[in-house]
């Protein structure tokens, strides 16, 4: 299975403001990045989130109109999942999507997908990230860099990451896309 972590961040690398806030996001027109998004969504056989960004996708995605946001399409075809311990349900629109127990733990759950897709990819989803990039279970790193600067904020790794040897995890490129709305995708496979 691959997993495949996507995360919006600032020109200097935040994914969330200090208070968590994620407002920076909308500095330009996130539509004109469509095109990338369906690109890659192609490839893509399941959505896996965290709890809270579970929150704000489905208080969106469901309602959103295919026409304005074309995204919206494969948001609601792909099977979505959502990894939490305290959720008993998982409603979306008019039905559910599949809650996931982390059991033993996150990553656990994330792995026992790989008989059912092939290619998963997890947006935003902090908490999670940070667990499967602390297992070494993330294999390719997409980033949305968003043309603004927060000066500080939530990273996108947890500081222990850095804290083995070689105190780093290292990248290789394997694209980077800059699009006409100021945003530059950047896509690493993780080794």
């Amino acid at each position: 299975m691959t997993v495949i972590v996507e995360q919006i961040v600032s020109a200097d690398g935040f994914a969330a403001a200090p208070d968590g806030g994620i407002g920076f996001m909308g500095v330009a027109n996130a539509n004109a990045n469509d095109e990338a998004q369906l690109r890659m969504l192609e490839d893509v056989d399941a959505i896996v989130l965290g709890r809270t960004t579970y929150g704000m996708f489905a208080d969106y995605w469901p309602h959103a109109d295919p026409a304005d946001e074309p995204v919206a399409q494969p948001i609601a075809r792909l099977p979505k999942l959502v990894v939490s311990a305290t959720l008993e349900r998982a409603p979306w629109g008019d039905g559910e999507i599949e809650v996931l127990r982390p059991d033993p733990d996150a990553v656990a759950a994330v792995r026992a997908l790989e008989a059912r897709f092939p290619t998963v990819i997890v947006w935003g989803s902090l908490t999670l990230t940070d667990a499967l990039f602390a297992a070494g279970a993330v294999d390719r790193l997409r980033l949305r860099a968003v043309p603004a600067l927060l000066g500080e904020g939530r990273r996108i790794a947890p500081e222990a990451l850095g804290s083995g040897e070689p105190g780093y995890r290292e990248l290789r490129h394997t694209s980077t896309e800059a699009l006409a709305s100021g945003h530059v995708v950047t896509e690493y496979a993780l080794t």
